[in-house]
């Protein structure tokens, strides 16, 4: 049934290069939590999103690095800004700005090859005598939460002289003082909220700019702090650029680095100025911001290789104390009615120099770390290179605006983020029940999460909140609650205490959870069979009214769930009731709504209501099936049904042409592309006012759709929608790092992690002390996997005519687990 590619290509293992072409790429750089900036493919660091804000397409003027090289057969020194070559458009209603230097040489060409947390740029210029290289990155530690939620990033750039004399290279950092940052003018360069002020610093063998304002409180929105460090021997610096008129600083700066690749630490000038400057405070004639450079100079031998390294971290501890998303929350910010609440790295950190001295005295363990988990994923996991691809670049999102952790150590998040606002507030447990990265890689931030909607969100008739409004302390949300995300947070639980093993979590939850459940048995289900026929919120922004698989899978999920939970805590009278209505739920729930080859929903009138699906067939027809799966269940239905939904799903749904179609809905696939619908009528009966979205393509569901696909033993089918997917966001039609939805980074698409558990056939119980793995092949494996306590390698070769199983931990311990594999 594989449509569109064949074995070779399914199964092919080539690393994905981005050329300079690649104009979508955007690897994100930051912690957890803290905010980030991006580099591209061609070097260029941009969208400084490090104000707890989305600030998408946004620039720093002059922020950029700059190489200088000089040998004794060399006409005259050769310097160049380290990015490559523009590439188009080029259309400005102004040109290019002075701030963007888009004159000044660059490098001829480069490429680009990301291994999260690492990206690596090969620069390629014929002018210079030296090859140069720069990687990126953020310390990323699964498991280890807050070293993996440092607001920094780390810069190396690799110099090799391949001159046959010896060459003096110079290498520095420019970064502008944004400290008191609040937005752009209309000339495109930065406002502050208060006048800043450059420092140089220093410590033990490190030399650094440090950024600060001059007035504001530590209280205030905008107040924060930035550095840029570095460290070795032969600094150079200048702690603020000449601040005259017009291009000045930046002609004396590159006039001054130009000429010995040493930086004067002041420029004087009595010079005077232009009237125009003295009449009119434009920013393009006199900067808001200063501007500093720091770096070093080395003298390299023939085929000696040097590092310079840099580290820039950010301090803006206040966030607003709001969920914004719609135009009303932003007037109301705009008027001052909310308050404030500290960012959770800001009770790490003092400031961003306390940030560098920790990511310098601790560098060479969070490195180490994060290269055993980028080799671990990259070099030694030998599935398909898009499965690996498709798992790490939707980390990204938790390093996003999408997220953020509080003071109290409370990780939320949007469902997605446009451009300059987010989108979908409140943490949404109908959209992030589909997310399984941060369950897996950090289960303690899903338990906080968990904590929310249930300790905060669920009141004593067991309803809960569609949206987590309390963690800003701001008034519930009062519209229906969410069918599917109230009983997806139940199946939640219980996947997120075995990841934990942390019996006092599910102590303290449990008896809002039951509240919950029987809640749902009041609300949704109103004839008492255990199968749902209410109306049903859910994730499409809809009800849906009647029994319908999508909501009811989910419900048995959470009854089989509840009575695992209460055996656990010794509730007996639970644990009966919820084993009873599962078993009969089940029953009743697949005689009614399988039609002999996938799951419907029941209706006597479909057009009753609108937006229904009826006879169609439903790619979340098993979203229930599909959560069970992650919380360490197996089939909650007949499994030869299951497997013939997901079948049906995929005959039916998954596209391999989307220009001969007649969707209404939003586009995510198109042309030539492939991709998986989240509904069609392939017997008829489509409603006259169908399901809403149903034309539309979301990674989210598509990852859910393989991951049921793969459990099922239809692997060439789940690869196939995976591929599709990351064919799609390429680097050159959308950046490989933000699969959309509704916003940018969305979270449905953080489902991706559930392809992996499925290959490895993979589950973890840290309660009872139990890893079993059994992968989707006989044959030879290697691949990372994680479970609550460790991560590392799993490994099966043939040695000697016999298949040899083997554990190699990289990061904690599984000492007192039982391993099954």
């Amino acid at each position: 049934m594989c449509k569109g590619f064949t074995r070779e290509e399914l199964y092919d293992r080539t690393p994905r290069v981005y050329k300079r072409e690649a104009a979508e790429v955007r690897f994100l750089l930051g912690g957890i939590g803290t905010g980030n900036f991006s580099v591209n493919s061609r070097g260029k660091f941009l969208d400084w999103e490090i104000f707890n804000w989305p600030s998408k397409n946004t620039k720093f003027p002059l922020s950029f690095f700059a190489i200088r090289t000089e040998n004794e057969k060399m006409d005259q020194p050769i310097t160049k800004i380290l990015e490559s070559r523009l590439v188009p458009p080029y259309t400005s209603s102004h040109g290019y700005l002075q701030a963007e230097l888009v004159n000044l040489p660059r490098m001829e060409d480069s490429e680009m090859v990301c291994e999260y947390p690492f990206a690596r740029v090969n620069f390629k210029d014929s002018e210079l005598p030296v090859q140069v290289s720069m990687e990126a990155y953020t310390p990323f530690i699964p498991l280890n939460t807050d070293d993996s939620s440092i607001p920094c990033g780390i810069i190396r750039y690799k110099v090799k002289n391949t001159a046959d004399c010896s060459t003096k290279v110079s290498l520095v950092g420019t970064l502008p003082n944004a400290s008191a940052f609040e937005g752009y003018d209309v000339i495109e360069n930065l406002k502050l909220a208060d006048s800043v002020k450059n420092e140089y610093r220093s410590f033990e063998d490190v030399s650094g700019l440090y950024y600060e304002p001059e007035h504001l409180k530590e209280d205030h929105l905008r107040y924060g702090n930035m550095a840029i460090l570095t460290s070795g021997d032969n600094i150079t610096y200048k702690t603020q650029w000449f601040d005259g008129e017009w291009v000045d600083g930046i002609q004396d700066f590159w006039d001054d680095f130009t000429e010995d690749g040493l930086l004067e630490k002041e420029t004087q000038s009595d010079s005077v100025g232009c009237e125009f400057a003295q009449f009119h405070n434009f920013s393009f004639l006199k900067r808001r911001e200063k501007i500093g450079s720091i770096g070093s100079w080395q003298e390299l031998a023939p085929g000696e290789e040097k590092v310079f390294e840099f580290v820039i971290t950010w301090f803006f501890p206040n966030r607003v104390k709001a969920w914004i998303e719609f135009d009303e929350d932003y007037e109301k910010f705009q008027r001052g009615e909310y308050g404030t609440v500290r960012n959770y790295y800001a009770i790490k950190f003092k400031d961003a120099w306390d940030v560098g001295q920790y990511v310098y005295r601790n560098k060479e363990r969070l490195e180490k770390e994060s290269r055993n988990f980028s080799e671990a994923m990259f070099r030694r996991t030998t599935l398909p290179y898009y499965v690996i691809d498709a798992l790490t670049a939707n980390i990204t999102n938790l390093r996003s605006n999408l997220c953020f952790r509080l003071e109290d150590g409370t990780f939320g998040g949007f469902e997605g983020i446009r451009d300059y606002i987010g989108c979908g507030y409140g943490s949404v447990p109908h959209v992030w029940n589909y997310a399984q990265t941060a369950a897996f890689l950090f289960p303690d931030l899903e338990e906080t999460m968990r904590n929310v909607e249930f300790l905060r969100e669920t009141d004593e008739n067991g309803c809960m909140s569609t949206r987590m409004f309390s963690v800003f302390d701001q008034e519930r949300y009062a519209m229906v609650p969410a069918c599917d995300g109230e009983l997806g947070s139940i199946v939640r639980i219980y996947r997120d205490f075995k990841n934990l093993g942390d019996v006092e979590f599910l102590k303290n939850i449990w008896p809002k959870a039951v509240a919950a459940m029987e809640y749902a048995l009041r609300q949704w289900d109103l004839d008492g069979d255990y199968v749902l026929d209410g109306q049903q919120n859910t994730t499409y922004d809809i009800e849906f009214y009647g029994p319908n698989p999508m909501t009811d899978s989910i419900f048995l999920a959470a009854l089989k769930c509840c009575e695992e939970m209460a055996e656990i805590l010794g509730d007996e009278e639970h644990q009966k009731k919820y084993g009873k209505a599962y078993e009969t739920g089940a029953k009743s729930a697949d005689e009614l709504m399988f039609d002999g080859e996938y799951y419907v929903q029941v209706q006597e009138d479909i057009d009753k209501y609108k937006y229904q699906f009826g006879k169609g067939c439903l790619s979340d027809q098993l979203l229930g099936q599909y959560l069970a799966y992650m919380a360490g269940l197996g089939e909650i239905l007949p499994k030869e049904h299951v497997k013939s939904a997901m079948e049906s799903v995929f005959r039916y749904n998954y596209k391999t042409d989307f220009y001969h179609t007649d969707s209404v809905h939003r586009a995510y696939a198109i042309n030539e592309e492939h991709g998986m619908v989240v509904a069609t009528w392939p017997k008829g009966g489509r409603p006259k006012f169908p399901l809403s979205y149903a034309g539309e393509v979301w990674t989210g569901v598509e990852y859910e759709v393989a991951v049921n696909l793969i459990y099922s033993g239809c692997v060439e089918e789940g690869l196939t929608i995976v591929k599709s997917i990351r064919d799609r966001y390429d680097g050159y039609k959308r950046n490989p790092f933000s699969e959309i939805e509704s916003g940018h980074h969305y979270c449905r698409a953080m489902a991706s992690w559930g392809i992996l558990n499925a290959l490895l056939g993979l589950k973890s119980d840290m309660y009872r002390k139990t890893l079993s793995i059994r992968p989707f092949t006989e044959g030879e494996l290697s691949s990372f996997f994680i479970c609550g306590k460790a991560w590392g390698v799993y490994s099966q070769k043939m040695e000697d005519g016999k298949l040899v199983k083997s554990i190699d931990v990289l990061y904690g311990t599984l000492d007192d687990i039982n391993v099954e594999a």
